[in-house]
């Protein structure tokens, strides 16, 4: 079962977001008076569970989200997986990779869906599964979810209000080996020696993703299965409501394999589900059908280019809903409805001219810049100010987000490559970077800074993660 109300320290300031916390027993607090509790040691906050701010036992009566985070020290080799068998011997393709991706879901299923059937009893640890550190003041405290990307009014045609995507990553023991070497059993140390960012074959990691907007109000929606979070106004309400319990749709599932054999350039292959209400299932689970899947990032196709020309390492389900596939990457490249791979409006840094619902991105590219000291943006472009600027789509700058790199290959000379784990070098190696005293590592804090400032500067919210 989870455990009740573990929390433990305060809430700090960290650059990628912006947390304004908010006493449960006092939804009014004013933004002044949050600010005071914006901080949390470095000792306290490795492992941390989820914000202070808690519902109330009125509000909701069952356990609260329990950090899994006894990492395993050993790691047993992944033998014959079932997702090499669904290739029968053969290169994946248009023609087997919906038979791949049928395999990895299948493979979780029994440890995920029970997330979904009986909720209030699920914990990571219960099924196997692991979570990432450091992120316990970004995590609200009844799925441990936080913010990731959003989606402004008029990204989906479907949609006229700003829309809030929150996520939950899961490590498998296999893939949670190699966090516990970069953290080891404290938390307290980044190890980037002797390979330790990189993961071992096999390692598989899950992302659900959940929309604040539902059904009747954005019509993809309809059906989903919901859940709580209790969070901040994530869009355009009143910021004086303060913490409260909100409901989220379960719309997007990402699965990504450690995968060598199958993928020899990058060592990755990624995967995504989203939801279809017209689905002839009788589960929210059976609903959830292939987007598509990526291993690669075509660096041989200029898309801009070569706009027609067909992707090799990228295969979309022509089938999937039509909200899904308003959010795909440069060039048609793999990239979810929560994923942010389109700029609205964007100016190239080169002419100033003005790019709108400019498809920029993907989801291996934004991953590419893993590295420890996050000194290149996850978009083809410089740390944003408050305009996002990028290279000329299609020029040798803009290529460099879509390389194939292995994953210890580091997207710049110099650093350590995080093989992809954009969730560690983006998210927990910046809040634990963010909650030391000292000035060390100033550039990446810099780097991390323009990003949260242009995040709030083209929000609508006062609240935006």
């Amino acid at each position: 079962m989870k455990k009740t109300h573990s929390v433990t320290g305060v809430l700090f300031t960290l650059s990628v977001i912006v947390i304004l916390a908010y006493n449960c027993a006092s939804n009014n607090k004013t933004d002044t008076d949050a600010k005071s509790d914006l901080k949390v040691s470095v000792t306290d906050g490795a492992f941390l569970n989820h914000r202070d701010s808690v519902p109330s036992a009125q509000q909701y009566p069952d356990s609260l989200f329990v950090l899994s985070h006894d990492y395993p020290t050993t790691v047993t080799p992944v033998v014959d997986p079932p997702w090499r068998r669904a290739l029968n011997g053969q290169p994946i393709s248009a023609s087997n990779v919906f038979a791949y991706m049928d395999s990895l879901k299948s493979y979780i299923a029994p440890r995920v869906i029970p997330f979904f059937t009986n909720n209030t009893s699920w914990t990571s640890a219960k099924y196997g599964w692991f979570n990432e550190p450091w992120l316990g003041t970004q995590r609200e405290a009844i799925l441990g979810a936080y913010l990731g990307n959003g989606n402004p009014a008029n990204m989906f045609k479907t949609l006229k209000e700003d829309e809030a995507g929150y996520a939950l990553v899961l490590y498998d023991s296999t893939a949670a080996y190699t966090v516990g070497q970069i953290w080891g059993k404290t938390g307290q140390k980044v190890n980037l020696m002797n390979d330790a960012t990189q993961f071992k074959e096999g390692s598989v990691v899950v992302k659900l993703a959940f929309s604040n907007i539902n059904g009747p109000d954005w019509a993809p929606m309809e059906g989903a299965q919901t859940f709580h979070v209790y969070d901040t106004i994530p869009t355009k309400a009143d910021p004086r409501l303060g913490y409260q319990m909100r409901t989220v749709s379960f719309f997007q599932m990402d699965i990504i394999v450690k995968d060598s054999a199958t993928s020899p350039e990058t060592g990755w292959v990624y995967s995504t589900f989203v939801y279809d209400r017209y689905k002839p299932a009788s589960t929210p689970w059976g609903k959830m059908v292939p987007l598509g899947a990526m291993w690669g990032d075509d660096p041989g196709i200029n898309s801009t280019l070569e706009p027609n020309r067909k992707l090799k390492e990228t295969v979309i389900n022509p089938l999937a809903p039509e909200y899904s596939r308003e959010t795909l990457g440069w060039g048609g490249r793999l990239s979810g409805p929560n994923d942010g791979a389109v700029a609205q409006v964007a100016y190239d840094i080169n002419t100033g001219k003005e790019y709108k619902n400019l498809a920029l991105s993907s989801c291996m590219s934004c991953h590419s810049p893993a590295q420890d000291s996050f000194n290149s943006f996850l978009l083809p472009g410089p740390f944003p100010n408050d305009t996002l600027f990028v290279y000329t789509p299609g020029s040798p700058k803009w290529n460099l987000w879509f390389r194939n790199n292995y994953g210890n290959v580091p997207f710049d000379s110099g650093q350590v490559a995080m093989d992809y784990d954009m969730v560690m070098a983006f998210k927990s190696v910046g809040a634990f970077e963010a909650a030391k005293s000292s000035d060390q590592n100033k550039k990446l804090r810099m780097n991390l800074e323009a990003i949260r400032k242009f995040r709030r500067h083209n929000s609508n919210s006062r609240f935006w993660h």
